[in-house]
């Protein structure tokens, strides 16, 4: 009751001042703004509802910790391949200083995080994407990662679970980020010849070459409600085509309607969704 009073009379002092509501309203740490319905919550209500708007339903978007908390067991996590280096390979200008500083800012190392784990005791390995670290894009850093988690769930026999959220390629590492679509791809070839089981989970936003390569190559795809899927922008696709397009169909219902991805989880059923799916493909 208390909570629930302090959350109305915050909302009701921003109405009576409507010249402090904008897009570029700075809100207490205590207070979030749903990127949907922009409604402004107490942020433990939404920490309590697995970060998802009691509004509008709508998926915030997590870090790769959170997610990590939510889906796998606890203490079960253990993280590999954390130490690669990354390479400015095209001296591009500023690239090196801005990914210190994420680093710095986010206390993590790159767009993904790979590791092993257990989804209600069923070993995994895991690839978590976070579009905190400069939009999830897919560097020479997450291409190795992403590729030596799939040489690990081939070695020790274990499902593979990737989490995508991706603007796509990284701009900063031109072809070099290209080729990743091409090397994961392989390796995923190698991974289904060896039997085991892989798993897409689709998260907002899942853009570019990563939709192009592995986030649509799983055996299994599921996805977040309202999840923004799709390859290129609206716009050009719009300005390609001359034609307008669809209303939402860059959205997970549109796709899984037209049939590219097989299911869409609401965040408080996925953990058990996985486990379920695990114990049918078990071996």
């Amino acid at each position: 009751m208390i909570k629930n009073n302090i959350e109305e009379n915050y909302i009701n002092d921003i109405k009576t001042n409507q010249s402090k509501v904008n897009n570029d309203l700075e809100l207490p740490k205590i207070w979030i703004k749903c990127s949907n319905c922009k409604k402004i919550m107490y942020y433990m209500t939404v920490d309590n509802n697995d970060k998802v708007c009691p509004y509008c339903n709508n998926h915030l978007r997590l870090t790769a910790e959170e997610r990590i908390d939510m889906v796998l067991d606890n203490g079960s996590f253990e993280e590999f391949c954390e130490d690669i280096p990354n390479i400015n390979y095209l001296d591009f200008e500023g690239y090196s200083q801005k990914i210190d500083r994420l680093q710095n800012k986010l206390n993590t190392s790159e767009a993904v995080i790979t590791g092993r784990g257990s989804i209600n005791n069923k070993k995994i390995i895991i690839c978590i994407m976070q579009s905190q670290f400069m939009m999830g894009s897919m560097g020479a850093v997450v291409g190795e990662r992403i590729m030596r988690a799939i040489e690990y769930a081939i070695e020790e026999k274990l499902p593979l679970i990737i989490f995508t959220a991706s603007g796509g390629a990284r701009m900063q590492e031109g072809m070099v980020s290209l080729m990743q679509m091409a090397k994961i791809s392989g390796g995923l070839s190698r991974l289904s010849k060896s039997g085991q089981l892989y798993i897409t989970v689709i998260t907002d936003p899942t853009t570019g070459g990563v939709t192009a390569s592995f986030a649509m190559q799983g055996d299994i795809i599921l996805s977040e409600p309202n999840a923004l899927i799709g390859f290129a922008g609206k716009r050009v696709i719009k300005q390609t085509l001359r034609k307008d397009l669809p209303e939402g169909f860059q959205t997970a219902e549109f796709v899984l309607e037209h049939g590219f991805i097989d299911r869409i989880v609401h965040r408080k059923e996925l953990k058990d969704i996985l486990s379920k799916i695990l114990t049918m493909h078990g071996r």
